[in-house]
Protein backbone atom coordinates (compact mmCIF):
# COMPACT_ATOMS: atom_id res chain seq x y z
CA UNK A 1 0.00 0.00 0.00
CA UNK A 2 1.37 3.40 -0.91
CA UNK A 3 2.38 5.63 1.96
CA UNK A 4 0.08 8.55 2.64
CA UNK A 5 1.63 12.02 2.87
CA UNK A 6 0.96 14.42 5.70
CA UNK A 7 -0.43 16.83 3.14
CA UNK A 8 -1.02 16.13 -0.51
CA UNK A 9 0.56 18.63 -2.91
CA UNK A 10 -1.88 21.39 -3.73
CA UNK A 11 -2.49 23.16 -6.99
CA UNK A 12 -3.39 26.82 -7.23
CA UNK A 13 -7.06 25.96 -7.79
CA UNK A 14 -7.31 23.85 -4.67
CA UNK A 15 -5.02 25.81 -2.36
CA UNK A 16 -7.90 27.66 -0.72
CA UNK A 17 -9.85 24.55 0.24
CA UNK A 18 -6.71 22.73 1.38
CA UNK A 19 -5.66 25.69 3.52
CA UNK A 20 -9.12 25.72 5.06
CA UNK A 21 -8.90 22.06 6.01
CA UNK A 22 -5.69 22.69 7.93
CA UNK A 23 -6.75 25.92 9.57
CA UNK A 24 -5.76 26.25 13.19
CA UNK A 25 -5.24 28.80 15.87
CA UNK A 26 -1.51 28.24 15.84
CA UNK A 27 -0.35 28.45 12.22
CA UNK A 28 -2.82 30.77 10.48
CA UNK A 29 -3.15 34.49 10.80
CA UNK A 30 -5.40 37.23 9.58
CA UNK A 31 -3.70 40.52 8.87
CA UNK A 32 -6.21 43.30 8.50
CA UNK A 33 -5.06 46.47 10.23
CA UNK A 34 -1.27 46.62 10.26
CA UNK A 35 1.15 44.42 8.40
CA UNK A 36 4.75 44.26 9.56
CA UNK A 37 7.16 44.72 6.67
CA UNK A 38 10.92 45.17 6.42
CA UNK A 39 12.60 48.03 4.67
CA UNK A 40 16.07 48.25 3.19
CA UNK A 41 17.62 49.36 6.45
CA UNK A 42 16.17 46.43 8.38
CA UNK A 43 13.84 48.57 10.50
CA UNK A 44 10.11 47.98 10.67
CA UNK A 45 7.48 49.89 8.75
CA UNK A 46 3.72 49.46 8.55
CA UNK A 47 1.51 49.07 5.52
CA UNK A 48 -1.80 50.83 6.36
CA UNK A 49 -3.81 49.25 3.54
CA UNK A 50 -3.48 45.51 3.78
CA UNK A 51 -5.80 42.65 3.01
CA UNK A 52 -6.74 39.45 4.77
CA UNK A 53 -4.43 36.60 3.97
CA UNK A 54 -3.96 33.01 5.10
CA UNK A 55 -0.33 32.26 5.80
CA UNK A 56 0.58 28.58 6.09
CA UNK A 57 4.11 29.46 7.11
CA UNK A 58 6.25 32.54 7.81
CA UNK A 59 7.50 34.34 4.74
CA UNK A 60 11.27 34.04 4.39
CA UNK A 61 13.66 36.16 2.37
CA UNK A 62 16.43 34.62 0.35
CA UNK A 63 18.97 36.28 2.61
CA UNK A 64 17.75 34.29 5.58
CA UNK A 65 15.73 36.99 7.35
CA UNK A 66 12.57 35.36 8.72
CA UNK A 67 9.36 37.35 8.87
CA UNK A 68 6.95 36.60 11.70
CA UNK A 69 3.26 36.95 10.85
CA UNK A 70 1.58 39.60 12.96
CA UNK A 71 -1.81 38.61 14.31
CA UNK A 72 -4.36 41.29 15.14
CA UNK A 73 -7.67 39.52 14.53
CA UNK A 74 -8.92 36.44 16.36
CA UNK A 75 -9.17 33.43 14.05
CA UNK A 76 -10.28 30.34 15.94
CA UNK A 77 -11.19 26.97 14.47
CA UNK A 78 -14.37 25.35 15.68
CA UNK A 79 -12.63 22.87 17.96
CA UNK A 80 -11.21 25.78 19.97
CA UNK A 81 -14.49 27.61 20.42
CA UNK A 82 -14.63 27.74 24.21
CA UNK A 83 -17.40 28.50 26.65
CA UNK A 84 -16.16 32.08 26.80
CA UNK A 85 -17.21 32.58 23.17
CA UNK A 86 -20.78 31.72 24.10
CA UNK A 87 -21.02 34.67 26.43
CA UNK A 88 -20.45 38.34 25.89
CA UNK A 89 -16.90 39.46 26.54
CA UNK A 90 -16.11 43.15 26.75
CA UNK A 91 -12.75 43.33 25.02
CA UNK A 92 -12.46 47.02 25.86
CA UNK A 93 -12.95 46.31 29.56
CA UNK A 94 -10.60 48.35 31.74
CA UNK A 95 -10.39 45.39 34.11
CA UNK A 96 -7.68 43.63 32.07
CA UNK A 97 -4.31 45.24 31.56
CA UNK A 98 -1.30 44.10 29.55
CA UNK A 99 2.17 45.42 30.32
CA UNK A 100 5.37 44.58 28.52
CA UNK A 101 8.89 44.46 29.87
CA UNK A 102 11.88 45.28 27.69
CA UNK A 103 12.93 41.67 26.96
CA UNK A 104 10.59 40.95 24.00
CA UNK A 105 8.42 43.97 23.15
CA UNK A 106 7.66 42.68 19.63
CA UNK A 107 5.95 39.54 20.96
CA UNK A 108 4.08 41.62 23.54
CA UNK A 109 2.76 43.89 20.79
CA UNK A 110 1.62 40.90 18.73
CA UNK A 111 -0.23 39.47 21.72
CA UNK A 112 -1.92 42.82 22.33
CA UNK A 113 -3.01 43.03 18.68
CA UNK A 114 -4.43 39.52 18.82
CA UNK A 115 -6.40 40.34 21.96
CA UNK A 116 -7.61 43.65 20.57
CA UNK A 117 -6.02 45.57 23.45
CA UNK A 118 -3.40 48.26 23.85
CA UNK A 119 -0.29 47.65 25.89
CA UNK A 120 -0.36 49.54 29.17
CA UNK A 121 1.79 52.60 29.69
CA UNK A 122 4.91 51.85 31.70
CA UNK A 123 8.20 53.63 32.20
CA UNK A 124 11.21 51.32 32.57
CA UNK A 125 14.71 52.73 32.65
CA UNK A 126 18.18 51.97 33.97
CA UNK A 127 20.12 54.23 36.26
CA UNK A 128 23.79 54.91 35.60
CA UNK A 129 24.79 52.15 38.02
CA UNK A 130 22.51 49.60 36.31
CA UNK A 131 19.61 49.64 38.77
CA UNK A 132 16.13 49.24 37.26
CA UNK A 133 13.45 51.92 37.70
CA UNK A 134 9.79 51.11 36.99
CA UNK A 135 6.73 53.37 37.08
CA UNK A 136 3.27 52.45 35.78
CA UNK A 137 1.78 55.13 33.58
CA UNK A 138 -1.84 54.30 34.34
CA UNK A 139 -4.01 53.00 37.17
CA UNK A 140 -4.26 49.24 37.72
CA UNK A 141 -6.32 49.36 40.92
CA UNK A 142 -8.68 46.38 40.97
CA UNK A 143 -7.46 45.16 37.55
CA UNK A 144 -6.41 41.77 36.23
CA UNK A 145 -2.81 42.52 35.20
CA UNK A 146 -0.69 40.40 32.83
CA UNK A 147 3.03 41.15 32.68
CA UNK A 148 4.78 39.95 29.51
CA UNK A 149 8.47 39.32 30.11
CA UNK A 150 10.65 36.33 29.15
CA UNK A 151 13.74 35.90 31.29
CA UNK A 152 15.99 35.47 28.27
CA UNK A 153 19.57 36.78 27.92
CA UNK A 154 20.62 38.93 29.63
CA UNK A 155 18.87 36.62 32.10
CA UNK A 156 19.63 38.39 35.36
CA UNK A 157 18.71 41.82 33.96
CA UNK A 158 15.37 40.64 32.62
CA UNK A 159 14.58 38.52 35.66
CA UNK A 160 15.18 41.40 38.06
CA UNK A 161 13.13 43.71 35.84
CA UNK A 162 10.21 41.26 35.98
CA UNK A 163 10.27 41.22 39.76
CA UNK A 164 10.35 45.00 40.00
CA UNK A 165 7.42 45.35 37.57
CA UNK A 166 5.47 42.80 39.65
CA UNK A 167 6.27 44.80 42.78
CA UNK A 168 5.10 48.04 41.12
CA UNK A 169 1.77 46.43 40.17
CA UNK A 170 1.30 44.98 43.66
CA UNK A 171 1.93 48.36 45.29
CA UNK A 172 -0.50 49.95 42.81
CA UNK A 173 -3.30 47.68 44.16
CA UNK A 174 -3.72 45.37 41.17
CA UNK A 175 -6.34 42.73 41.94
CA UNK A 176 -4.50 39.84 40.25
CA UNK A 177 -0.99 39.76 38.80
CA UNK A 178 -0.06 37.12 36.23
CA UNK A 179 3.57 36.86 35.14
CA UNK A 180 3.55 35.73 31.48
CA UNK A 181 7.00 34.24 31.02
CA UNK A 182 7.40 32.81 27.50
CA UNK A 183 10.91 31.63 28.42
CA UNK A 184 11.64 30.78 32.05
CA UNK A 185 15.34 31.23 32.74
CA UNK A 186 17.09 29.02 35.28
CA UNK A 187 14.66 26.20 34.47
CA UNK A 188 17.55 23.86 33.67
CA UNK A 189 18.87 24.12 37.23
CA UNK A 190 15.98 22.01 38.51
CA UNK A 191 17.80 19.37 40.57
CA UNK A 192 21.07 18.50 42.22
CA UNK A 193 23.34 16.28 40.14
CA UNK A 194 26.36 16.74 42.40
CA UNK A 195 26.97 17.70 45.98
CA UNK A 196 26.82 21.35 47.09
CA UNK A 197 24.90 22.50 43.97
CA UNK A 198 22.10 25.04 44.05
CA UNK A 199 18.60 24.44 42.68
CA UNK A 200 18.18 27.82 40.98
CA UNK A 201 14.80 26.96 39.45
CA UNK A 202 13.25 26.71 42.92
CA UNK A 203 14.91 29.95 43.99
CA UNK A 204 13.63 31.75 40.88
CA UNK A 205 10.11 30.46 41.55
CA UNK A 206 10.29 31.69 45.15
CA UNK A 207 11.47 35.14 44.08
CA UNK A 208 8.62 35.56 41.59
CA UNK A 209 6.12 34.50 44.26
CA UNK A 210 7.56 36.76 46.96
CA UNK A 211 7.60 39.70 44.53
CA UNK A 212 3.80 39.48 44.45
CA UNK A 213 2.75 37.39 41.44
CA UNK A 214 -0.55 35.54 41.87
CA UNK A 215 -0.11 33.27 38.85
CA UNK A 216 2.52 32.29 36.28
CA UNK A 217 1.93 31.51 32.62
CA UNK A 218 5.01 29.90 31.05
CA UNK A 219 5.88 28.18 27.78
CA UNK A 220 7.58 24.78 27.59
CA UNK A 221 9.39 24.76 30.91
CA UNK A 222 12.50 22.59 30.67
CA UNK A 223 11.12 19.92 33.00
CA UNK A 224 7.49 19.56 33.99
CA UNK A 225 8.28 18.92 37.64
CA UNK A 226 9.61 22.49 37.93
CA UNK A 227 5.98 23.63 38.02
CA UNK A 228 5.88 22.14 41.52
CA UNK A 229 8.49 24.66 42.67
CA UNK A 230 5.87 27.41 42.51
CA UNK A 231 3.52 27.93 45.44
CA UNK A 232 1.08 29.74 43.14
CA UNK A 233 -0.94 28.42 40.15
CA UNK A 234 1.05 27.82 36.95
CA UNK A 235 -0.46 27.52 33.47
CA UNK A 236 1.95 25.57 31.27
CA UNK A 237 1.58 26.46 27.57
CA UNK A 238 2.77 23.86 25.06
CA UNK A 239 4.17 25.51 21.94
CA UNK A 240 4.75 22.22 20.12
CA UNK A 241 1.36 22.69 18.44
CA UNK A 242 2.71 25.74 16.61
CA UNK A 243 5.56 23.66 15.20
CA UNK A 244 3.32 20.67 14.46
CA UNK A 245 0.96 22.79 12.40
CA UNK A 246 3.90 24.19 10.45
CA UNK A 247 5.30 20.72 9.76
CA UNK A 248 1.85 19.57 8.67
CA UNK A 249 1.96 22.20 5.91
CA UNK A 250 4.92 20.41 4.32
CA UNK A 251 4.58 17.61 1.79
CA UNK A 252 6.42 14.87 3.66
CA UNK A 253 5.42 11.23 3.38
CA UNK A 254 4.28 10.04 6.81
CA UNK A 255 6.15 6.73 6.38
CA UNK A 256 9.40 8.66 5.84
CA UNK A 257 9.21 10.52 9.14
CA UNK A 258 11.10 9.69 12.32
CA UNK A 259 11.13 11.89 15.42
CA UNK A 260 14.47 12.01 17.20
CA UNK A 261 15.17 12.94 20.80
CA UNK A 262 18.64 14.53 21.06
CA UNK A 263 19.15 12.99 24.50
CA UNK A 264 17.59 10.48 26.86
CA UNK A 265 16.09 13.23 29.01
CA UNK A 266 13.91 14.45 26.15
CA UNK A 267 12.35 11.08 25.29
CA UNK A 268 8.96 11.89 26.84
CA UNK A 269 8.77 15.17 24.92
CA UNK A 270 9.80 13.52 21.64
CA UNK A 271 7.37 10.62 22.15
CA UNK A 272 4.44 13.02 22.65
CA UNK A 273 5.54 14.99 19.58
CA UNK A 274 5.83 11.83 17.47
CA UNK A 275 2.37 10.66 18.49
CA UNK A 276 0.85 13.88 17.22
CA UNK A 277 2.96 13.83 14.04
CA UNK A 278 1.24 10.95 12.25
CA UNK A 279 2.31 8.61 15.08
CA UNK A 280 5.84 8.65 13.68
CA UNK A 281 8.50 6.22 14.97
CA UNK A 282 10.96 7.38 17.60
CA UNK A 283 14.76 7.38 17.70
CA UNK A 284 17.05 8.44 20.53
CA UNK A 285 20.55 9.89 20.47
CA UNK A 286 22.51 8.50 23.39
CA UNK A 287 25.10 11.01 24.59
CA UNK A 288 27.26 11.54 27.61
CA UNK A 289 27.99 15.00 28.98
CA UNK A 290 31.53 15.84 30.03
CA UNK A 291 30.65 19.29 31.33
CA UNK A 292 28.14 22.13 31.07
CA UNK A 293 27.38 23.00 27.42
CA UNK A 294 29.67 20.16 26.31
CA UNK A 295 28.12 17.00 24.84
CA UNK A 296 29.58 13.84 23.38
CA UNK A 297 27.39 11.69 21.13
CA UNK A 298 27.76 7.97 21.76
CA UNK A 299 25.33 6.11 19.50
CA UNK A 300 21.84 6.04 18.02
CA UNK A 301 18.90 3.98 19.23
CA UNK A 302 16.45 3.47 16.36
CA UNK A 303 16.44 3.42 12.55
CA UNK A 304 16.77 6.62 10.50
CA UNK A 305 18.20 5.28 7.25
CA UNK A 306 16.55 6.98 4.25
CA UNK A 307 14.15 8.90 6.50
CA UNK A 308 13.39 12.52 7.28
CA UNK A 309 14.54 13.03 10.86
CA UNK A 310 12.82 15.66 13.00
CA UNK A 311 14.88 16.49 16.08
CA UNK A 312 12.78 17.91 18.93
CA UNK A 313 13.98 19.79 22.00
CA UNK A 314 12.67 22.53 24.25
CA UNK A 315 15.58 24.89 23.56
CA UNK A 316 18.76 25.36 21.56
CA UNK A 317 21.52 27.03 23.54
CA UNK A 318 24.99 26.49 22.10
CA UNK A 319 23.60 23.85 19.69
CA UNK A 320 26.31 21.37 20.69
CA UNK A 321 23.86 18.57 21.52
CA UNK A 322 21.62 18.97 18.50
CA UNK A 323 24.42 19.54 15.95
CA UNK A 324 26.38 16.48 17.05
CA UNK A 325 23.15 14.53 17.01
CA UNK A 326 22.44 15.72 13.44
CA UNK A 327 25.91 14.67 12.33
CA UNK A 328 25.26 11.20 13.75
CA UNK A 329 21.89 11.00 11.97
CA UNK A 330 23.56 11.78 8.64
CA UNK A 331 26.17 9.12 9.33
CA UNK A 332 23.36 6.65 9.97
CA UNK A 333 21.78 7.47 6.58
CA UNK A 334 19.10 10.09 7.35
CA UNK A 335 17.92 11.80 4.16
CA UNK A 336 17.11 15.17 5.76
CA UNK A 337 17.32 16.53 9.30
CA UNK A 338 15.00 19.17 10.75
CA UNK A 339 15.67 20.84 14.11
CA UNK A 340 12.64 21.98 16.09
CA UNK A 341 12.65 23.82 19.40
CA UNK A 342 10.57 26.37 21.27
CA UNK A 343 13.27 28.58 22.76
CA UNK A 344 16.03 29.94 20.52
CA UNK A 345 18.63 30.91 23.12
CA UNK A 346 21.40 30.80 20.46
CA UNK A 347 24.48 31.34 22.61
CA UNK A 348 27.75 31.36 20.63
CA UNK A 349 28.75 29.32 18.66
CA UNK A 350 25.17 28.15 17.98
CA UNK A 351 24.74 30.03 14.69
CA UNK A 352 27.90 28.56 13.18
CA UNK A 353 26.83 25.06 14.15
CA UNK A 354 23.26 25.43 12.90
CA UNK A 355 24.15 27.02 9.56
CA UNK A 356 26.89 24.59 8.51
CA UNK A 357 24.63 22.48 6.28
CA UNK A 358 23.63 19.73 8.72
CA UNK A 359 20.02 20.90 8.88
CA UNK A 360 17.45 21.22 6.14
CA UNK A 361 15.61 23.71 8.36
CA UNK A 362 15.84 25.01 11.91
CA UNK A 363 12.35 25.78 13.24
CA UNK A 364 11.98 27.89 16.39
CA UNK A 365 9.38 30.18 17.95
CA UNK A 366 9.60 33.80 19.04
CA UNK A 367 9.40 33.22 22.81
CA UNK A 368 12.90 34.70 22.73
CA UNK A 369 13.63 37.51 20.24
CA UNK A 370 16.09 36.42 17.56
CA UNK A 371 18.65 39.13 16.88
CA UNK A 372 19.10 40.08 13.25
CA UNK A 373 22.77 39.10 13.44
CA UNK A 374 21.62 35.55 14.22
CA UNK A 375 19.52 35.10 11.06
CA UNK A 376 20.68 32.41 8.65
CA UNK A 377 19.05 30.87 5.56
CA UNK A 378 17.80 27.67 7.24
CA UNK A 379 16.07 29.56 10.08
CA UNK A 380 12.27 29.68 10.38
CA UNK A 381 10.67 31.64 13.24
CA UNK A 382 7.04 30.89 14.15
CA UNK A 383 4.92 33.24 16.23
CA UNK A 384 3.23 32.07 19.45
CA UNK A 385 1.37 35.37 19.88
CA UNK A 386 -2.10 34.02 19.14
CA UNK A 387 -1.54 30.98 21.35
CA UNK A 388 -0.48 33.14 24.29
CA UNK A 389 -3.19 35.69 23.60
CA UNK A 390 -5.89 33.03 23.64
CA UNK A 391 -4.45 31.56 26.84
CA UNK A 392 -4.49 34.97 28.53
CA UNK A 393 -8.13 35.48 27.56
CA UNK A 394 -9.06 32.10 29.01
CA UNK A 395 -7.23 32.78 32.26
CA UNK A 396 -8.95 36.15 32.54
CA UNK A 397 -12.37 34.65 31.81
CA UNK A 398 -11.86 31.63 34.11
CA UNK A 399 -12.32 29.10 31.32
CA UNK A 400 -10.31 25.99 30.49
CA UNK A 401 -6.74 26.41 29.26
CA UNK A 402 -5.96 22.70 28.86
CA UNK A 403 -8.72 22.31 26.28
CA UNK A 404 -6.54 24.29 23.84
CA UNK A 405 -4.13 21.37 23.64
CA UNK A 406 -6.62 18.49 23.48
Amino acid sequence: MAASPLIMPTSSSSSSSMASSFSSLFSRCSVSHKTLLPNDSGSRIYAPNSVKCDMAEPIKYGNGKPIIPIVNERTLPKFLESARLEKSVNRSSPRIKLFSGTANPALSQEIAWYMGLELGKINIKRFADGEVYVQLGESVRGCDVFLLQPTCPPVNENFMELQIVIDACRRASAKNITAVIPYFGYSRADRKTQGRESIAAKLAANLITVAGADRVLACDIHSGQSIGYFDIPVDHVYCEHVILDYLASKTICSDDLVVVSPDVGGVARARAFAKKLSDAPLAIVDKRRQGHNIAEVMNLIGDVKGKVAVMVDDMIDTAGTISKGAALLHQEGAREVYACCTHAVFSPPAIERLSNGLFQEVIVTNTIPVAEKNYFPQLTVLSVANLLGETIWRVHDDTSVSSIFQ
